[in-house]
């Protein structure tokens, strides 16, 4: 985007995000919001790297168990809780990182997802992970020590903050001569090995902020929501993030924000918009489509892929750029 389109975009992003809790229900927007985030973070990795993981659950279900930890288990703060999920996502980057960028392609995507499932066995097993029935009871207590953050509100602009802080982050760090070493790399890791970029090690920093990004999603989600559960840290979990992303736009800044919206809209709403389909034609199988969630989530996917392989937002730069020229 030219810079009189990113501050648009700013601005706009920014007044929706402060008024939306006084007409939506807080609790789910802070939901979208926090999948925004960790879509946004995929992407930096798939989108401007070329690297596709399939095991980026590992960083929000990690980050959210770790944060729950430290404020239920340890007493510490919702600040101190958040940094540190967050600094364990960051060292679970390097980890994986080092590990997986000495393959590529299909060997790298199939790694990072090993490596995600191992640990999700682990929270399997962890005693203070609740195994099967989650870890329950993370209270939010107050940030900073002095915003309540049992208020939805306050808690929803503290989450907000982060959210903007980072998709600044995220736009910084495209726009820099680090994001276009790394676009180089998607485009043609040969010609930038051969111009002399140690790409290995700009692939190992791109995975480990990627890594950071989400684990700050899924601390937040988990201090949101007041409990964490296995499904974060699932296979299931990549899988969707991968399909929030390309339904977006691969590539984008704000393509991914939209996959976000999209899906977990489709997620909690199907079954309404299912019945109200139903009222309208009558046909039966549109009064249980929110039990079709999966079904309905694969035929966009397949939509997108045959019809808009570059997404939403993709589809529609294409053809604001074609109009224009």
């Amino acid at each position: 985007m030219s810079k009189n389109q990113s501050t648009i975009f700013y601005i706009v992003i920014i007044l929706f995000g402060l008024l939306a809790p006084w007409f939506f229900y807080p609790i789910f927007l802070m939901k979208i919001i926090c999948f925004a985030l960790f879509a946004a973070a995929f992407n930096l990795l798939l989108g401007y790297t070329g690297l596709l993981s399939f095991g980026h659950a590992a960083f929000l279900g990690g980050a959210g168990y770790i944060c729950g930890y430290i404020i239920r288990d340890m007493g510490l703060s919702p600040e101190l809780g958040l940094l540190g999920g967050t600094l364990f996502a960051a060292l679970l980057g390097y980890i994986m990182g080092s590990l997986a960028i000495r393959r590529q392609g299909i060997y790298f995507a199939m790694i990072t997802m090993a490596l995600a499932q191992m640990l999700y066995f682990v929270f399997l097993q962890a005693k203070f992970t609740g195994g099967e029935d989650g870890m329950q009871g993370i209270p939010r207590g107050t940030f900073l020590g002095v915003l309540d953050l049992q208020n939805d509100i306050n808690m929803y602009y503290v989450v907000l903050i982060f959210f903007l802080a980072s998709i600044f982050l995220i736009a910084r760090v495209t726009t820099s001569p680090f994001g276009k070493i790394l676009f180089a790399i998607k485009e043609n890791e040969p010609r930038a090995i051969s111009l002399g970029y140690e790409v290995d090690r700009f692939k190992l920093l791109a995975f480990i902020l990627s890594g950071t990004l989400a684990g700050l999603a899924g601390s937040l989600q988990a201090l949101m929501m007041g409990f964490e559960t296995l499904s974060d840290s699932h296979w299931s979990m990549s899988g969707l993030v991968i399909l929030m992303t390309l339904v977006g736009g691969v590539g984008t800044l704000i393509g991914p924000i939209i996959g976000a919206f999209v899906i977990t809209v489709l997620e909690h709403k199907v079954g309404e918009i299912g019945n109200w389909i139903f009222a309208l034609t009558n046909i039966e199988w549109f009064r249980t489509l929110g039990e079709s969630v999966t079904i309905v989530t694969g035929l966009i996917f397949v939509i997108c892929v045959m019809a808009f392989r570059k997404g939403i937002v993709g589809e529609f730069l294409d053809l604001f750029k074609n109009r224009t020229n």
